[in-house]
């Protein structure tokens, strides 16, 4: 079975270098906080083109520290989109403050601004913007939007490490990125971990504070924080994972040119190519399908697994089906929510591998 990841084909150099990683936190004896953390902080602030980088304890923290370092809490509303991983909006409610879903476009999967221009209202502080399946795009526009609006352009970056667009990576164009280095993501840790990317230096203080118990210095808390820290042996692994991360993202954007040139079944729609090579770090390759339940089934008994992201959107959810949204609705979402299905492209596939994929997609009928 091809898989959508394969964390045991990683290579053996790769896997030693880990564990050697592991034995020198554990001969350090230091655990929380301590020098690892301080030095990946400073590799991806400086991957992401940023002054300062914060660890946390994963990509949900990291939206909702996000928020509460701009100082948007109860009363405050922040637009998002429905089609995501329910953490984004979870942040959001952590926060104090009110989601306001916008749809999406329906050609790129992305938040749609024009969506998200009407449901502004004099209570919106924020537009969190979710970089779906890897892709950066239009970047000037939501920060002229923001802008023009004087709200906050917080980044989710959880699926978008290392994708750039016209030269800047993603995380660096809004007030805050929020990273999240989960077992399956571009950048994964072994565990859950995350962090927060921003060029304020007040903001990145205050982060600071708030992952740390709202502590200053020690027993000294002038803010109610949380305990989100990034602990050391996950800092230690990403640190050497992430010297592998632009190899492993070329291998993404090779696959899935291999699919694009490939795939020629009219059953299936291909995802919209993006603006530029580098936009696109291909955490997921998404296609769409009328029949998608038929090819699920189709895949699977021709050994290539496939997942769903994301069946459900999230005004859809028991718990959600009271947030505000797009007067116009938010059909675009809910049309995608039906028809997706992500194709693995990890960059451990041989190319036997991808030209199995090919061939059972293309053998749909």
């Amino acid at each position: 079975m091809i898989q959508m990841n394969d964390f045991k084909s990683e290579p053996q150099q790769l896997r030693q270098a880990m564990l050697g990683a592991v034995q020198r936190v554990l001969e350090s004896g230091w655990y929380v906080l301590g020098n690892e953390v301080i030095a990946f902080e400073k590799q991806w602030a400086a991957a992401c083109g940023v002054p300062y980088a914060i660890g946390v304890g994963n990509g949900m923290d990291a939206i909702e520290i996000s928020l509460r370092a701009l100082k948007i809490g109860p009363g405050d509303e922040v637009i998002t989109t429905p089609m995501t991983a329910f953490a984004t909006v979870l942040a959001i409610l952590r926060a104090g403050a009110t989601p306001v879903l916008a749809d999406i476009d329906s050609e790129t999967t992305l938040l749609s601004i024009e969506s998200a221009a009407r449901c502004l209202t004099s209570k919106t502080k924020a537009v969190v913007l979710v970089h779906l399946y890897g892709q950066v795009r239009q970047m000037g526009a939501w920060v002229d939007f923001c802008d023009a609006h004087k709200i906050n352009l917080i980044e989710d970056c959880a699926q978008a490490h290392l994708a750039s667009w016209k030269g800047k990576y993603a995380g660096s164009f809004g007030a805050t990125g929020a990273f999240s280095f989960y077992p399956t993501k571009n950048l994964g840790a072994p565990g859950d971990a995350g962090m927060i990317v921003t060029s304020n230096e007040e903001v990145a203080k205050l982060a600071a504070r708030l992952r740390n118990y709202g502590q200053s210095v020690r027993y000294h808390h002038p803010e109610i924080g949380m305990n989100s820290r990034l602990d050391e042996i996950q800092a230690a692994i990403l640190g050497e994972r992430l010297k592998w991360l632009p190899e492993f993202s070329e291998r993404r954007r090779q696959i899935v040119e291999s699919y694009k040139k490939g795939i020629l079944n009219p059953m299936v729609r291909l995802p919209a190519p993006p603006e530029e090579p580098s936009a696109h770090a291909y955490h997921l390759f998404v296609l769409t399908c009328e029949h998608r339940p038929e090819l699920e089934a189709h895949l699977q008994k021709n050994g290539v697994q496939s997942l769903i992201h994301y069946p459900i959107p999230i005004h859809k959810q028991t718990c959600c089906g009271y947030l505000a949204r797009d007067r116009r609705g938010l059909t675009n979402s809910e049309k995608h929510a039906a028809t997706c299905l992500s194709l693995p492209c990890h960059p451990q596939m041989t190319s036997s591998d991808i030209a199995t994929v090919i061939s059972a997609v293309n053998s749909f009928s």
